[in-house]
């Protein structure tokens, strides 16, 4: 099993966390309600795992998602994912949330439909739910086909509702008390 490393770092949303190790991000791990909370979740994902200070190429993907998370635009498509953890639905899965443009939605159904399985939007909801990679794979995108949906980040709602905020999501016709319905 590989080496992992963590990092926790200060972003305009709140602290985050980063988990790496040689075949490229292991995960992400949104702002809990302050850093040490945190680093205590991304310590729970990652038992192994010892705190490390980011260089390269981890170091470049954290300048991109303090970018993102401050409303920039920073390509984050290149980032290398370790998915072996990852079974092959929910990869396919984070392929096409991958490619939903920012400033974009699909809906769970809509995704299931573009795997050729309309039937299976629980199923893609709960993919999303369990994504080690928010914002990388941005599960934020993804909304209910009522409306905002839920959101398994601390924060639920109002935190995907933030984050697509930021991005400048267009018509974002969302009822003012979104129900925060599991996927």
């Amino acid at each position: 099993m590989p080496h992992v490393a963590l990092h926790v770092f200060d972003t305009a949303l709140g602290h985050c966390g980063i988990a790496w190790n040689e075949l490229g991000v292991a995960g992400i791990q949104l702002p809990e309600r302050d850093a040490s909370a945190t680093l205590r979740r991304l310590i729970r994902r990652f038992p192994a795992g010892e705190l490390q200070v980011a260089a390269g190429d981890v170091a470049r993907v954290m300048a991109a998602l303090l970018d993102v998370l401050a409303g920039g635009q920073a390509d984050l498509d290149n980032i290398v994912l370790d998915m072996r953890d990852v079974p092959a639905f929910g990869q396919r899965v984070y392929a096409v949330a991958r490619a939903i443009p920012r400033g974009h939605t699909l809906t769970y159904g809509e995704i299931a439909t573009r795997l050729g399985a309309a039937s299976l939007a629980r199923e893609v909801g709960r993919a999303l739910g369990a994504n080690p990679f928010p914002i990388v794979v941005p599960c934020h995108r993804v909304l209910a086909a009522s409306g905002l949906g839920g959101f398994s980040a601390h924060g639920g709602a109002a935190t995907k509702r933030r984050l697509l905020t930021l991005e400048g999501t267009p018509g974002l016709q969302l009822a003012m008390f979104d129900s925060d319905e599991r996927r």
